[in-house]
Formats: C-alpha cells, sequence, structure tokens
C-alpha cells in the first residue's frame, strides 16, 4: 500500500477508525473538537506524519501521533502501524466513571428519584467533572 506524504484531517480521522464517517469526522473538526499541536483545526487542515492530534470524545481526550498517512481506510488491524496512541491512563480512567454511577441507573417502573438518590446523582457528576 502506497503511503502518502500529506492528508486531510478529516479524511485521516476516518481512514484510522477514530469516526465511523468522514463527514462525522468533517463535523467534528468543525465544532473545534479536534486539535493538532493544540490548536483547533479546519476539517482541511493538511497534517504529516510526527503531527499530535487531540480528539475530544467526552469525557476522554485522546490523543495519537501520526506515524503514517494511509492512501485508504484501513483494517482495524493495521490502524497501529499509521497511529500511535498517546491517551495517558488518567484519561481512560474517565470511562470507568460508568462503573460507580450505578446510582444513575434506575430500574423501569421504580418511580422517580427520591431526594437521597438525587443527592448521591449529584455527587457523582461533581467526581466526574473534577
Amino acid at each position: 500500500m502506497k503511503q502518502l506524504d500529506e492528508q486531510r484531517i478529516d479524511k485521516w480521522l476516518w481512514t484510522v477508525r477514530i469516526y465511523k464517517t468522514r463527514s462525522l469526522a468533517t463535523d467534528e473538526c468543525r465544532k473545534g473538537k479536534v486539535l493538532i499541536n493544540s490548536e483547533p483545526v479546519k476539517p482541511s487542515r493538511s497534517i504529516k506524519p510526527g503531527d499530535i492530534v487531540f480528539v475530544r470524545k467526552m469525557p476522554v481526550i485522546y490523543s495519537y501521533r501520526i506515524l503514517a498517512i494511509p492512501p485508504s481506510r484501513l483494517p482495524a488491524r493495521e490502524v497501529v502501524n499509521h497511529a500511535e496512541d498517546l491517551t495517558t491512563e488518567e484519561e481512560l480512567k474517565k470511562l470507568d466513571f460508568d462503573k460507580f454511577a450505578s446510582v444513575l441507573r434506575r430500574e423501569k417502573g421504580t418511580g422517580r428519584p427520591t431526594k437521597k438518590d438525587r443527592r448521591s446523582i449529584d455527587e457523582l457528576r461533581k467526581r466526574g467533572k473534577a
């Protein structure tokens, strides 16, 4: 497979499977959720190997180093040859919040949360943002 020297950021995000569709990648760039070298970018911004890309998918901010630029969408097993995941453990721990959010999930038909339930929910949300 022939490697390219540079490519649009929206296409690269799609080719390395960070976003499911290219139009979704384009929309996220326009919303300012994609940063290159800590600066928000437009979808047409050219990237090259060595650039650091930050992708905000709440609650986590993922970071990737561009290793190579593929000409087309890659199979999942080949993504590691084109993008190095630099996301810190601290960021990934934010995904574990769901384990502690059992209070947020209520069985259907149990009614509205009590005042005590509401306080517990608010406390969990505060911890998640900190």
